[in-house]
């Protein structure tokens, strides 16, 4: 499932990232048309998505998309063109999503990671596993 990553630099990566993994208690993050923005100082340590993202920002991805469904996140990688998408989400949403990206033209590779816990609200993932799915691929990650 991982062979062959190390042929695509961050800068060709996207990552997709479901808004239910806020902690919707305590999230200052907006929803937009773009997905779900997060503010550059945002105090929740603790979140899944802030850890996330700073990776994949730090690593040089070419975007993270924080949505709140298939639709936007679809959407997202027709306008970035990656040629790979690491994605998180409810098992149903990663099984759609990769029967609409296959579809696409020069549809990208995908490396998803199921959510530890779903439900639509304050779910879980593994973030050690998906950091090491960010990492996958690229020299001294």
């Amino acid at each position: 499932m991982l062979e062959g990553l190390e042929g695509i630099p961050a800068g060709e990566r996207v990552l997709l990232l479901p808004h239910c993994l806020r902690p919707s208690g305590r999230c200052p993050g907006r929803p937009s048309r773009a997905g779900f923005q997060c503010p550059p100082d945002c105090p929740v340590e603790a979140c899944p998505i802030k850890v996330l993202r700073a990776e994949a920002e730090r690593l040089g991805y070419k975007g993270v998309c924080v949505a709140p469904g298939g639709a936007l996140a679809l959407r997202y990688v027709q306008e970035k063109k990656p040629r790979l998408v690491v994605a998180v989400a409810c098992q149903k949403e990663l099984v759609e999503g990769e029967e609409a990206v296959k579809g696409l033209g020069e549809a990208p590779r995908v490396l998803s990671l199921p959510l530890a816990r779903d439900g639509c609200v304050d779910t879980e993932v593994d973030v050690a596993q998906a950091l090491g799915l960010l990492r996958a691929g690229l020299p001294g990650a």
